[in-house]
């Protein structure tokens, strides 16, 4: 069975429909990542696969309990510091006590932010908070992980770092699905790569073959680089 699945979902704001009967699989072990123009519908999708939207667009989930994490373009930090950061989401998602200061290291240690324990998390620079987030979800060990825009807003070399956790993450077999606008990331990281326009899915597929002459129509052109 598939470890997220959603069945024909549609979505409306008001008078807006963000997805239009949209059917999608993710599968264990998979890089997913959503691609398109802005309003096409991949956060949408991201919120609706992570559980986030009204039921009208409700998830299945694999049999058993399923831990997930989602971390957002621009990451949301606590006026506290760094360790305590972490600390709130162990305890947000039932962390033992006694575990906390073992995994507190460990996920500073994996995203590169060792020794800034005691740091105010709103002082770290737009890289460094990105890094934090990944560090929160990474703590909790989510077998599914949730991405919108993790580089939208990063340098070049803040991009090449978090791009370097992602892959790390994926290859220690954790599950993800990301939005990016950086068609050369999703080259680079996915396994398989959705195209999305007008809050539907236009193509699903392996991402050598997206990326290898399989496109047709708009599709073809958004690769082009032809769509505005």
């Amino acid at each position: 069975m598939s470890l997220v699945a959603l069945a024909a979902a549609t979505v409306r704001f008001g008078d807006v429909v963000a997805l239009n009967r949209v059917s999608l699989r993710v599968e264990r072990g998979e890089f997913v990542a959503l691609v398109g123009l802005n309003g096409s519908g991949k956060t949408t999708l991201l919120r609706a696969l992570h559980g986030m939207l009204p039921r009208q667009a409700p998830p299945t989930l694999a049999p058993g309990p399923l831990r997930q994490a989602m971390v957002f373009q621009r990451p949301f930090v606590m006026r506290l510091s760094v360790a305590n950061n972490l600390r709130l989401a162990l305890w947000l998602a039932g962390v033992r006590r006694a575990q906390w200061a073992g995994t507190l290291a460990a996920a500073l240690r994996r995203v590169g932010l060792h020794g800034l324990e005691e740091r105010p998390a709103r002082a770290l620079s737009g890289g460094q908070q990105q890094r934090l987030a990944l560090a929160r979800a990474w703590a909790v060990q989510p077998e599914l992980l949730f991405l919108d825009e993790p580089t939208a807003s990063l340098d070049p070399s803040a991009k090449h770092e978090v791009e370097t956790l992602l892959a790390g993450f994926a290859a220690d077999g954790m599950t993800l699905v990301m939005s990016t606008h950086n068609l050369g990331q999703a080259k680079r990281l996915a396994s398989r790569v959705v195209y999305m326009e007008d809050g539907e899915i236009h193509a699903d597929l392996p991402t050598a073959e997206f990326f290898n002459g399989r496109l047709q129509g708009r599709a073809q052109r958004f690769l082009k680089g032809e769509m505005a």
